[in-house]
C-alpha cells in the first residue's frame, strides 16, 4: 500500500461532499472526468475501495472511505491554521456545510436567515436539505443535523446539544369566520407520522370531542402549514412560524400555553467541529433557533 498525498484526498472530501462525480467537480472547479480519474488512481494507490456507486449515481463511502475523509478533514484544518497563523488572519469560514432538517424547520426558519449568514461568511457554500428522514452524520450525509427530539443513536461520535425548542398551537385558515371554526376538521399525517407528538395531540383531541378527522393527510408539518393555509382544515402548527403568517388565525385563548412542545437538538460529528465553516454554521443556529 502507497501512501496517498493531499491533493489526492482532496477528491475524496469532495465526493463525501458533493455525493456525486458532478456534486464534487463543481466544489473542486475540474469536470467530471478528472474527478473519477484521480479517484480511481487512489484507490489504486491505497489498494482498498474507498466509494460505491449507487443506482442513482450517488457515491456511498465505504468504512475505509468515512476513516480516510476523517482523517483528510483534520489535514485541512491543520492547513488552514497554517495558512491562518502565517499570513496572521483568523481561519476563514470557507467551504461547504451541509445542513439537515425537518422540511418545516428547513424552508421556514434556516432559509429565510441565510442571507445574513452568506453575507457575513462570502467563502462559505451553505446546503440546506429539508427531509423528513434522519440523515446519517456518520455516513456523511451531512455535517449538521437540526432535529425535534434528544438523538438516540450516533454514539460518541457524534455530539448533541439542546438549542431550543418549538412551541406548538392551534391554527386555522385566517379567512374562516371565528363561528365556524369548530366546525373545521382536523388536518393530521400519514399513518407513518402518526407517532409524531402533534399528531397524538390532534387524534386525542377529536377523540375526546367527538370532532372530525380531514380526508387529507400529509407527511411532513410544512405541507400541514400548507393545507391550513389553503382552507382545508385546523392543525397544529409552530407558534414561531405560524405566528408570522398573516393567513393563519391562532385559535384558542391567546395567552394560554402552548398544547404541546418539542426540543430542537443540533448534532454534529465530533471530527468536524472545530473547523471553521462548522463553527460559524452552528453559531448561526443557536442564534436563530426559536427558544
Amino acid at each position: 500500500m502507497q501512501q496517498a498525498n493531499w491533493n489526492d484526498l482532496r477528491y475524496l472530501l469532495a465526493v463525501a461532499r458533493g455525493e456525486t462525480l458532478a456534486g464534487a467537480a463543481r466544489l473542486i472547479g475540474v469536470d467530471d472526468t478528472t474527478v473519477a480519474r484521480r479517484l480511481q488512481a487512489l484507490q489504486r494507490r491505497l489498494g482498498i475501495p474507498l466509494y460505491q456507486r449507487s443506482a442513482d449515481g450517488t457515491l456511498a463511502l465505504t468504512r475505509a472511505g468515512e476513516r480516510a475523509v476523517l482523517r483528510a478533514e483534520r489535514i485541512e484544518r491543520e492547513i488552514g491554521a497554517l495558512g491562518a497563523e502565517l499570513t496572521g488572519t483568523d481561519g476563514a469560514a470557507a467551504g461547504a456545510v451541509r445542513v439537515t432538517a425537518v422540511p418545516i424547520v428547513a424552508n421556514r426558519i434556516l432559509i429565510p436567515a441565510s442571507a445574513a449568514l452568506l453575507t457575513r461568511h462570502p467563502g462559505l457554500q451553505l446546503d440546506i436539505i429539508g427531509e423528513a428522514r434522519d440523515l446519517s452524520l456518520t455516513r456523511r450525509e451531512a455535517d449538521l443535523a437540526l432535529r425535534l427530539a434528544r438523538p438516540r443513536t450516533g454514539g460518541t461520535r457524534v455530539l448533541a446539544r439542546r438549542v431550543g425548542a418549538l412551541h406548538y398551537a392551534a391554527y386555522a385558515p385566517a379567512v374562516c369566520p371565528p363561528r365556524e371554526i369548530e366546525k373545521l376538521p382536523w388536518i393530521t399525517y400519514d399513518e407513518a407520522m402518526a407517532h409524531l407528538p402533534q399528531a397524538r395531540w390532534i387524534a386525542a383531541r377529536a377523540a375526546d370531542r367527538g370532532e372530525t378527522i380531514a380526508a387529507l393527510r400529509v407527511a411532513d408539518a410544512d405541507s400541514v402549514l400548507e393545507a391550513v393555509i389553503a382552507g382545508l382544515g385546523r392543525s397544529l402548527l409552530p407558534s414561531a412560524i405560524a405566528a408570522g403568517e398573516t393567513r393563519l388565525r391562532r385559535i384558542g385563548s391567546g395567552r394560554g400555553g402552548p398544547a404541546l412542545s418539542r426540543e430542537l437538538w443540533l448534532l454534529v460529528h465530533r471530527e468536524l467541529k472545530s473547523l471553521a465553516r462548522i463553527e460559524a454554521v452552528i453559531d448561526w443556529i443557536e442564534a436563530i433557533a426559536p427558544r
